[in-house]
């Protein structure tokens, strides 16, 4: 009956002339409402960890603040908020960043353990609206939790001893945290389908949710105690704040999309979400980079530091990003064409990851071109250079020992990352430990120029017996550049013939 009466009470909305009432709008955005978030919300509402993890929050927050009024209620003036307000954020940061994130990550587990993920994509939502729907109810659970323990931090602040902006950053970073944590973890629900990876990915959870656990209230302690009381505008705190904040924002959309895509079909354009994700996040942090660059009278440190870091997460991506399996299905390749780099398909998810971390690197030298200081930003620009073709050397070299042989042993994507894995470790352990056999130098610089890590750190030290003040020439950068796009080339060609023999079966 009320299949038959949803599209009268539709067109009476749509007709013209007639009311629409109260009812008739919550309806309609019961009807947008993603179904999962409400499932979830009410399913988690009833289980006892909830009640208990709840009742065991307003319990300490209220012993504290009994204590708390308990040492102040004498006094005529206290500077004690700082430390309750760390107390009670202590408490909120056991639920937020180790209940909430953990809890995540079993329940779409439990969804693919189970075998009813099937059964909710037989509803019609799709992984995206899945996905989304998870994350929603948890970050509600989240917003109740916060709503019990925000009351005991606001009244910290009339302990004084710590001021409302940082009550309100601190407040602000830890939600943002608490958002990444959550997609990192229903992220790494996806990683794994046998019973031994889910148990590995399970441990590797619970450790980077107990570390980061810690570093969170470290970072806390700092802050509050640094700038509890008469908080500076200080234009270098805000600008690692804002990059802080960005950082966390575009990798989690990048974690979402790539959780998104690790459950859709094969049949579907499941890498041009996670790989736009990836473009846009590069190409805004560079627009970031060189704005704040401008801003600090050209910097040479800007793009120097911020050159390395961005290096080494694009070297972290494109692991992922080149590895994907060969080939595409028939459905999507009537559209491919070879400029097309957001399509599936490993050959095009390598071409991408060498055309990033050249990009990038490439960007970064510029601003350190067009920056003060010629010596220091040739080396800082070599050394940004050198860690790009580094990247691009092993992963090609990953790729040619997972993909050129015709056995599909070691060609799955796992196994390729693997490979890169160890072929990056043989690569910087190698050298050194063959200098000690030659009897030369452990960092000797031609001995270890492949070597990756110091490598990178040779192309970026300051020769003092050298005028130039480099401690390698830039022609041994271009040696490096040419065994680099060697390497790229005899991948591309593996790929592309990988390709054209899955798509001839």
């Amino acid at each position: 009956m009320s299949t038959q009466a949803s599209p009268a009470s539709g067109a009476a909305e749509s007709a013209p002339g007639v009311p629409v009432t109260a009812s008739d709008r919550w309806e309609r955005w019961g009807d947008r409402l993603n179904p999962l978030v409400v499932k979830e919300v009410r399913q988690g509402l009833r289980t006892r960890v909830f009640w208990v993890s709840f009742g065991l929050l307003l319990a300490a927050c209220l012993v504290l603040s009994l204590i708390a009024f308990a040492n102040t209620h004498d006094s005529t003036y206290t500077r004690e908020g700082r430390s309750y307000f760390f107390s009670f954020f202590v408490c909120l940061a056991l639920v937020h960043f180790g209940l909430i994130p953990f809890n995540a990550y079993r329940s779409l587990a439990r969804e693919r353990e189970d075998e009813t993920w099937s059964l909710l994509l037989l509803t019609g939502l799709g992984p995206r609206r899945i996905l989304r729907g998870k994350v929603a109810s948890f970050l509600v659970q989240a917003v109740l939790y916060a709503s019990a323990v925000g009351p005991f931090l606001l009244f910290s602040y009339f302990l004084n001893g710590i001021d409302l902006p940082t009550i309100l950053m601190v407040l602000l970073l830890g939600g943002t945290w608490l958002v990444f944590l959550t997609l990192v973890s229903v992220c790494a629900a996806t990683l794994a389908d046998s019973r031994m990876g889910r148990a590995a990915v399970r441990f590797a959870l619970v450790a980077v949710l107990v570390v980061t656990f810690f570093q969170a209230l470290t970072f806390t302690f700092v802050v509050t105690n640094e700038r509890g009381s008469g908080f500076s505008f200080d234009r270098n705190f805000f600008l690692g704040l804002g990059a802080a904040f960005w950082l966390l924002v575009s990798d989690g959309w990048l974690v979402f999309e790539a959780a998104v895509a690790r459950l859709s079909l094969v049949t579907e354009d499941y890498t041009r979400h996670p790989r736009r994700a990836l473009v846009v996040q590069v190409v805004l942090t560079f627009l970031g980079m060189t704005a704040v660059w401008w801003l600090m009278d050209r910097d040479d440190d800007i793009p120097g530091v911020m050159g390395i870091l961005g290096g080494l997460h694009l070297i972290f991506a494109t692991l992922f990003v080149a590895t994907d399996v060969d080939g595409q299905s028939r459905p999507l390749r009537a559209g491919t064409r070879a400029w097309t780099l957001f399509k599936p398909g490993a050959l095009r998810g390598f071409r991408l990851s060498v055309l990033l971390l050249v990009g990038w690197a490439v960007g970064c030298g510029g601003l350190l071109w067009l920056s003060d200081g010629a010596t220091s930003s040739l080396r800082m620009g070599m050394s940004q250079a050198a860690l790009a073709l580094y990247g691009v050397l092993y992963l090609s070299v990953a790729l040619l020992l997972g993909r050129m042989p015709r056995s599909g042993r070691f060609a799955s994507p796992v196994s390729v990352r693997l490979l890169y894995v160890l072929v990056g470790i043989l690569g910087a352990g190698v050298p050194p430990l063959l200098a000690v056999f030659l009897n030369l130098e452990g960092r000797d610089e031609l001995l270890n120029l492949l070597n990756p890590i110091l490598g990178t750190l040779n192309f970026g030290k300051y020769d003092y017996s050298d005028p130039s003040g480099l401690k390698l020439p830039p022609e041994l950068l271009l040696c490096v550049a040419l065994v680099a796009f060697l390497s790229a080339f005899a991948a591309d060609r593996v790929l592309a013939a990988r390709e054209q023999r899955a798509h001839q079966q």
